[in-house]
C-alpha cells in the first residue's frame, strides 16, 4: 500500500509540474486549455479535500503542513496519515 501511496504522490507532483510548465510557457491550443482545466479542477477537489477531511486533521501536531500535503496531493496524503488511536474504557 505504501507503494502505490509513494507512486500516486509521486504521479500528482509530476501533474502540478505539467501545470505550472503550462502556465509559464503555454502549450498549442486546445492542450493549454485542456491542462488549465484539468489543474482547476483538481485543485477544487482537493480544496474539498481539505475541508472535509479538517476534523481528521485537528489531533495532529503540523495541521497546517497537513493542509498543504492534501492541496498538493490530496487523497493520496489523506491515506498516509494513521488512524486516531481509540482508547477502550474498560468497565
Amino acid at each position: 500500500m505504501k507503494v502505490l501511496l509513494a507512486l500516486g504522490k509521486a504521479l500528482t507532483v509530476v501533474f502540478w509540474w505539467v501545470v505550472l510548465v503550462n502556465l509559464l510557457m503555454p502549450q498549442v491550443l486546445p492542450f493549454n486549455l485542456l491542462i488549465n482545466a484539468a489543474g482547476a479542477a483538481l485543485l477544487g477537489l482537493h480544496l474539498l479535500e481539505v475541508l472535509g477531511f479538517n476534523g481528521r486533521l485537528r489531533g495532529r501536531s503540523h495541521r497546517w503542513f497537513d493542509r498543504l500535503q492534501i492541496l498538493l496531493v490530496g487523497i493520496f496524503h489523506v491515506l498516509s496519515i494513521p488512524a486516531p488511536r481509540q482508547e477502550i474504557a474498560h468497565a
